[in-house]
């Protein structure tokens, strides 16, 4: 696509920042530091995009089995059911996600005096996949004038109390790279999110099987 001067760049990162913290897709503070782990989380040896400018990596424990986390992570076509930001989302293949599964989701995007109402649309691809232990999905999202590419690390590993998940993200475009501060805190936004709605959607399944 055509390269996006920067007054527009940075317009688009304020009018779409829910959007954008979806692409991990709960708050940063604000002015925090972008996170750049010295070890970047893999899957099957692959992490994320390490040339990206715009990255962010967290973790929390869930008590919650991993196999109910697991499935919650796994079953997309059921995230709108536990994500309040993701609008639609449809398998474009079928069977349990495996390398080469691909998907596509969407949220909207409000109306805004840069922009009208529309829905910024994520396809993305399974990269790597070891059951109940890592994901790594990448794939481009895009709307109207913008255009981001996304590497997504999930880790899941058994801890005392339950599971720590751990997530990385990375991006790069025209648009994000043009406010390489606002977009990471954007980013960290919607992982911190996602990470939370998990913790609360499992802990909620745990407690429901237990009585």
């Amino acid at each position: 696509m055509p390269a996006i001067r920067s007054t527009s760049a940075r317009a688009a990162l304020l009018t779409v920042p829910l959007a954008l913290g979806l692409l991990g897709t709960g708050a940063v503070p604000a002015g925090a530091a972008p996170s750049h782990p010295a070890k970047p989380l893999t899957c099957r040896g692959e992490g994320v995009d390490p040339d990206a400018a715009v990255r962010h990596r967290t973790e929390t424990v869930i008590q919650a089995p991993l196999h109910t986390l697991w499935e919650l992570q796994t079953d997309v076509a059921r995230w709108p059911a536990w994500q309040s930001s993701v609008e639609t989302a449809e398998r474009l293949d079928h069977g349990p996600l495996r390398k080469g599964s691909a998907f596509r989701w969407t949220t909207p995007i409000p109306p805004n005096p840069a922009t009208p109402a529309t829905d910024l649309e994520i396809t993305s691809t399974v990269e790597q996949i070891k059951r109940g232990s890592c994901l790594r999905w990448s794939g481009p999202a895009s709307a109207e004038g913008l255009r981001i590419d996304g590497v997504h690390v999930w880790n899941f590993t058994e801890v005392r109390g339950g599971v720590r998940v751990s997530t990385e993200e990375t991006h790069t475009g025209d648009q994000v790279e043009a406010n390489v501060p606002a977009a990471t805190r954007i980013l960290g936004e919607g992982l911190e999110k996602w990470l939370r709605e998990l913790k609360a959607a499992a802990e909620a399944c745990a407690h429901h099987q237990a009585g």
